[in-house]
């Protein structure tokens, strides 16, 4: 009978305690989510990397989604159409869709990925300060 109420106890502490653990983060605490998209498999990015940008920010998970397109990914993000359309419902649904210009010019598609709306531009300095940031940063 004692072990049946400590353990009760014991339950109801640790219940308590998360809660409390979870009401008390930090108010700086990032709603910027920042992806740095690499691949070129169109598969990963329409069934991962475009589903979790999108959805986090249509269902508001984060208040801001920013996508850095980031080496192959820019080759595939010229080359195909069905990528880009997701690219395009994503920054009307207020995803920031970047792309790096050092990338985009080792393939000759800076002015491409430009023409598509996208902020084509050095990215290796953002990046850092979104490292150096409470951003949260996810690469694929």
């Amino acid at each position: 009978m004692q072990t049946r109420i400590l353990f009760t106890a014991i339950i109801l502490f640790l219940f308590t305690a998360g809660i409390n653990a979870s009401a008390q983060l930090p108010e700086n605490e990032s709603d910027h989510l920042v992806i740095v998209w690499t691949g070129d498999d169109p598969y990963q990015a329409e069934r991962m990397v475009f589903m979790y940008a999108h959805a986090a920010k249509t269902a508001e998970w984060f208040k801001e989604v920013t996508l850095i397109i980031w080496g192959p990914s820019a080759k595939l993000t010229v080359e195909n159409l069905k990528v880009q359309e997701k690219l395009k419902a994503m920054q009307e649904d207020g995803v920031e869709i970047k792309a790096c210009i050092a990338c985009a010019n080792m393939y000759g598609i800076a002015e491409d990925l430009k023409a598509l709306g996208f902020e084509v531009d050095g990215m290796g300095k953002p990046l850092s300060d979104y490292l150096k940031s409470d951003a949260k940063v996810l690469t694929f």
